[in-house]
């Protein structure tokens, strides 16, 4: 992980530089807010992976001498397609809709379908072709 905390501390110190940059040149209050806490956002990550850097055994690719083949193998679990995606977004599409309209008749029914189609979603893999 430590390319990883590399590459989020070299984003942290540009951003942290173009900030004040930003601010004199253009003093635009809501830029500079949004650039001040993506450098926080980035020094956060920044810390966070690498932190866990130090506490774990170098992957190969944090190696200068790995190999290739070293990093062979199982990677993890990749869960197959879903639609379940697709109708949770509807769900959430349908409530949106409602409050903007302030028809609550239609939010009730969003979050009735977002039950629904959020207990599909959760359950997935307990029931049918990709059941464990």
């Amino acid at each position: 992980m430590k390319a990883e905390a590399w590459l989020f501390g070299v984003t942290t110190a540009f951003v942290a530089v173009v900030a004040p940059a930003y601010w004199f040149l253009a003093e635009d209050p809501t830029g500079t807010s949004a650039l001040v806490m993506t450098a926080l956002l980035t020094a956060m990550i920044t810390l966070y992976l690498g932190f866990h850097a130090s506490k774990m055994d170098p992957r190969p690719e944090d190696r200068k001498e790995g190999e290739i083949a070293e990093g062979a193998g199982e990677l993890g679990f990749f869960p197959p397609y879903s639609w379940w995606p697709l109708w949770c977004a509807l769900a959430l599409g349908v409530i949106v809709y409602g409050t903007a309209l302030a028809a609550w008749w239609l939010v009730i029914i969003g979050f009735t379908l977002g039950a629904v189609v959020l207990c599909g979603f959760v359950f997935e893999y307990y029931r049918g072709e990709h059941a464990h």
